[in-house]
């Protein structure tokens, strides 16, 4: 599978099918591979792109701390649509994944055709929120600095079963990529133009608020809250996931209007 290198860091991506564009991220310390039982949904109508963000999985994980950021993230994502010559794509991602899809929009909001947010936080508004959330980042990075990647067999399924060279990376991107500097994301919401689609597991509690917020500020969102799903839906409920998601995507070709679910 072909490598982009970006500026001597090579982030590792992979392509199914062909139609319009839909990249999916990933979340933190989890790897592309976590939707692998989506492909052949996914690539059925589309050009699946699929990568491992700086620091995980089989893209590099450079030394340098400041290599690891919200920016070069979001640049890596437009530079995998620059790569596959497309102007635009439906973005997507779960987590943290989910969090940079939705940075993309605010940076590159003419390259992004449809939202697809998947248990998934806005950020912050409050100082003080944000604060607890960097400090939790932090620790968490001092946490893979102390015990590596045993960290990851108490976590949730689409992390505790992908691989990692080692956990420098994900340690490193915890303090970079995980942490949050400002309150652009958040909001930006009321300022998406573009169909969305919000996805939560009905017993992924800590993101249950921010996905009603998510689909109350973006105007025109769609919201589907799964069953018996927590932080990794489409793991934990793979057809309910596709069931949910595939009649979104055929929309945005049919023009079939929105309509919220729950």
């Amino acid at each position: 599978m072909p490598k982009l290198n970006r500026a001597g860091v090579d982030i590792y991506y992979e392509v199914h099918g062909s139609g319009p564009p839909l990249l999916l991220t990933h979340g933190y310390s989890s790897t592309g591979e976590m939707w692998q039982g989506q492909i052949e949904a996914l690539s059925r109508h589309h050009q699946l792109v699929l990568w491992d963000m700086r620091g995980h999985g089989r893209s590099d994980y450079p030394d340098d701390p400041s290599a690891y950021s919200e920016t070069a993230t979001v640049a890596d994502m437009a530079a995998l649509l620059d790569e596959l010559g497309a102007s635009s794509a439906i973005v997507g991602g779960l987590s943290l994944g989910g969090y940079m899809s939705l940075a993309f929009h605010r940076a590159y909001p003419e390259r992004v055709r449809a939202l697809l947010i998947i248990d998934t936080g806005p950020g912050f508004r409050k100082d003080d929120a944000r604060e607890a959330w960097n400090r939790r980042a932090h620790e968490t990075g001092d946490r893979f600095e102390r015990e590596g990647l045993a960290v990851l067999k108490s976590a949730s399924r689409e992390r505790s079963e992908v691989s990692h060279r080692d956990a420098s990376g994900l340690a490193r991107a915890a303090r970079g990529m995980l942490t949050q500097r400002d309150a652009r994301v958040i909001e930006s919401l009321p300022d998406i133009k573009v169909p969305a689609l919000v996805v939560v597991g009905a017993d992924d509690a800590p993101f249950l608020a921010a996905s009603d917020y998510m689909a109350a500020k973006i105007p025109g969102a769609a919201k589907v809250v799964i069953p018996a799903a927590g932080h990794a839906v489409n793991i934990d409920q793979p057809q309910a996931f596709i069931d949910a998601v595939l009649p979104f995507l055929g929309s945005l070709d049919a023009g079939v209007p929105r309509q919220a679910a729950s």
